[in-house]
């Protein structure tokens, strides 16, 4: 099977808003690293040294080839990455090899089985 790890990167605002899409969109679910901080094209405002910007979460996804690139485009319209800068980014990335999916696998084929 060939797989693809996608890694958005969004206000923690959104994250729920970004896993609900994918799932609805295919993804069978989800890991969420929490309490990041980035700077995109315009650094954030300071007040004493202070920073004035949410939380940033990493939600990674590893999902079938087939369902990657619409479950991008899922995640890009719910968290407004063309509405505004620095609202995130997502990518993906080629899965070369990964275990622990055994329970999962079953799963995917069966939703992609129309796709392929």
């Amino acid at each position: 099977m060939d797989l693809r790890l996608i890694v958005a990167l969004v206000s923690d605002d959104y994250s729920e808003k970004v896993i609900d899409k994918a799932r609805e969109m295919g993804a069978t679910g989800a890991s969420v690293i929490t309490s990041g901080h980035g700077e995109g094209l315009n650094p954030p405002k300071t007040f004493f040294g202070l920073t004035f910007e949410g939380q940033i979460d990493m939600i990674l996804f590893i999902v079938e080839k087939h369902l990657s690139r619409q479950i991008l485009e899922g995640i890009s319209e719910v968290a407004g990455f063309d509405r505004a800068s620095g609202s995130g980014v997502a990518m993906q990335l080629n899965i070369e090899d990964a275990v622990g999916l055994k329970t999962q696998l079953e799963t995917i084929e069966h939703e992609i089985e129309d796709q392929i």
